[in-house]
């Protein structure tokens, strides 16, 4: 696996400074932070920029999903994605879906029979993991120039987008995501991913929004995910976390979440009748880091950054 090296310097992390902001306040509208965002970030571990997509880009990259769908055969694979249940991920069709666009349904999608209980549209989990490279709809998106002003106000030099994500949150079986941190599943030396969460539906309460630990990302790095000849696997068990900690986060479509490496975060199941969909982006640097020989995504082919400064 490439080694993501380039010249020595000090981790982005959370202690950069904000000399590079300064030079534009166009702020949202380019994707660059203010002062007060990079603040709060800072505090929080976590920020909601409103507005970050225009409804012309939610609704390309939903149409596109819609006509996927409609494409993918679900005879060809019954692989189903669980983040309770992520070790039995061994098989070869979640690894090689790091450079594909592939599929992977809800826990409760199917039937003692085997078959599925309703449409596949309204039975798959999420559709990942590269969907940034190969569909144009979705490239347009995670590689347009507020995209990458935004990871140059957190401090970026090089960054790469290691994995892409459409969540569904389907109505009614939308499975819960148990409270982790992106790092553990991208780890670089020093750690450096971020998670770019949008919002395509509105997100709430009720149909599965995120919750966050505000601050829990100051507390650094619990376990890690790691893969081996026998698959995939944490080191550590997880800790247990007090519900009344966790703080929802509700947007509205077209909403960006940044989200910190190191954030406590999760969703509850969606029991509503409404779905939650959602594309989701992790984002590391590659100037002067390291990426993990253990993590499970191992690409044949080094991504391209988004930028070089």
């Amino acid at each position: 696996m490439y080694p993501f090296k380039r010249r020595k310097r000090k981790r982005f992390g959370l202690q950069f400074t904000f000399d590079t902001v300064r030079q534009n306040t166009t702020e949202e509208k380019m994707g660059l932070l203010s002062l007060d965002q990079l603040k709060s970030f800072n505090s929080q571990g976590y920020l909601v920029i409103e507005s970050f997509a225009t409804d012309d880009e939610i609704q390309s990259m939903t149409k596109r999903m819609e006509q996927l769908v409609d494409e993918f055969d679900p005879s060809s694979t019954a692989s189903i994605f669980s983040t309770k249940n992520q070790q039995q991920l061994t098989d070869n069709y979640f690894f090689e879906s790091a450079e594909r666009v592939s599929f992977f349904f809800e826990e409760k999608a199917f039937g003692d029979d085997g078959n599925l209980k309703q449409p596949k549209q309204v039975s798959l989990n999420k559709v990942g993991h590269a969907l940034h490279e190969i569909e144009p709809a979705f490239k347009n998106f995670s590689s347009s120039e507020k995209t990458s002003s935004l990871m140059r106000s957190l401090g970026y030099k090089r960054p790469v987008i290691m994995q892409s994500m459409y969540i569904f949150k389907q109505p009614g079986i939308g499975g819960e995501v148990v409270p982790h941190q992106d790092n553990s599943f991208i780890y670089t030396e020093p750690q450096t991913c971020t998670g770019l969460w949008l919002a395509l539906e509105d997100a709430t309460l009720s149909n599965g929004c995120l919750w966050a630990i505000p601050g829990s990302h100051k507390n650094g790095l619990v376990r890690k995910f790691y893969r081996d000849e026998d698959g995939v696997k944490f080191d550590k068990p997880s800790p247990s976390y007090d519900k009344k900690d966790f703080v929802p986060i509700e947007v509205k479509a077209g909403s960006l979440v940044v989200i910190h490496g190191n954030l406590i975060h999760q969703s509850f199941e969606n029991q509503s009748q409404k779905s939650r969909h959602a594309y989701s982006l992790h984002v590391v640097d590659t100037d002067g880091c390291k990426w993990a020989p253990e993590n499970w995504i191992r690409r044949k082919v080094e991504p391209e950054p988004l930028y070089v400064n």
